[in-house]
């Protein structure tokens, strides 16, 4: 019994001392990946992922563009390289520019040269006031139909020009309405309307085609027109024509310009109504084009004419994008 109550228990040694305190890692959340993120498998290397991300590889863009301005290149660079390159190598030898110096010095090129401009300006003035006159009739004039005549313009559009000069020679042609009418009623042998087969009858029937090429971009002008401003101006005691110079003429001269820049590049190069008139007597760049190289097989000199026309036209056109850029066309 003493002995049990004797025996104590072993003071603890170096081995049952207690171990240390285990270290507490914070908790952090962990991310888990955006639906449809690719991840990688274990023991990928790094950046696989971001290389699955990409997915297969695609085609640059600037390849997509190869095909069409290869088209372009073949149907319409090329020719225009061709008429260039034949225009400085003329066919009876010489210099590179003799055929521009021997062309620039005839006759026939500065008298195609004077009337295509002159038909071309004379052609867009009277299609912008004949234009500006009958917008303002459809636009501001209540009348029976005048949406269906605004719709006919659109269509009219899609004419071809040599229509518009057979009508006017059903109309004042030799054998016209005009002259039958004249000869019927006065028992004279001819009539006396000649004039399409001079320079005006071109005229004519250039204003004629071209003018709705003018009510086009004026229309549309004027539907944007604040009509509140004409109702204030005429509340005022201004007159019509004083409304027309002071409210409706500013607000329409963009569309004024983008029309009449647009059809001075389409007169300078018209061929058809010149053709059709019959008018021999007048002589444009594209009908000098023509006469040199259909009728007297001088291509040289037909390319010579050709570049003159496509620098002038390019040009034109250059001026057209600038207006009709500010316009808003």
């Amino acid at each position: 019994m003493a002995e049990a109550t004797d025996r104590r228990t072993p003071a603890p040694g170096p081995a049952a001392t207690d171990p240390e305190p285990a270290r507490v890692i914070p908790h952090q959340p962990v991310r888990s990946p955006a639906p449809g993120t690719p991840q990688s498998p274990a023991g990928a290397p790094d950046g696989f992922a971001a290389k699955a991300a990409r997915g297969p590889r695609s085609v640059p863009g600037w390849l997509w563009t190869v095909p069409p301005v290869a088209v372009l290149a073949l149907v319409f660079l090329y020719p225009l390289v061709l008429v260039v390159q034949q225009s400085l190598s003329p066919e009876n030898g010489g210099g590179a520019f003799d055929a521009y110096a021997f062309v620039f010095a005839s006759h026939s090129f500065r008298e195609a040269l004077g009337t295509t401009v002159w038909l071309a300006v004379g052609a867009t003035a009277g299609c912008l006031v004949l234009g500006f006159a009958l917008a303002l009739v459809i636009a501001f004039v209540p009348f029976p139909g005048a949406r269906a005549v605004a719709k006919f313009i659109d269509v009219f559009l899609s004419f071809p020009s040599f229509l518009i000069t057979l009508a006017l020679l059903f109309i004042y042609g030799t054998v016209g309405m005009a002259n039958g009418l004249w000869t019927e009623g006065f028992g004279a042998t001819e009539g006396p309307f000649h004039f399409l087969t001079t320079p005006w009858g071109v005229l004519l029937a250039e204003i004629t085609y071209f003018t709705p090429f003018v009510m086009r971009p004026l229309l549309a002008a004027f539907s944007q027109l604040d009509t509140a401003q004409l109702e204030v101006a005429s509340s005022l005691g201004a007159k019509p024509g004083r409304i027309i110079r002071r409210v409706i003429l500013p607000e329409s001269l963009p569309a004024l310009a983008a029309g009449g820049s647009l059809v001075l590049v389409m007169c300078l190069n018209e061929f058809g109504i010149v053709l059709f008139t019959g008018a021999k007597d007048v002589t444009t760049l594209p009908m000098l084009i023509y006469g040199k190289a259909i009728l007297e097989s001088d291509y040289s000199a037909a390319c010579v004419v050709a570049v003159v026309n496509i620098v002038i036209s390019v040009g034109l056109f250059g001026l057209y994008r600038v207006v009709s850029k500010r316009a808003g066309a």
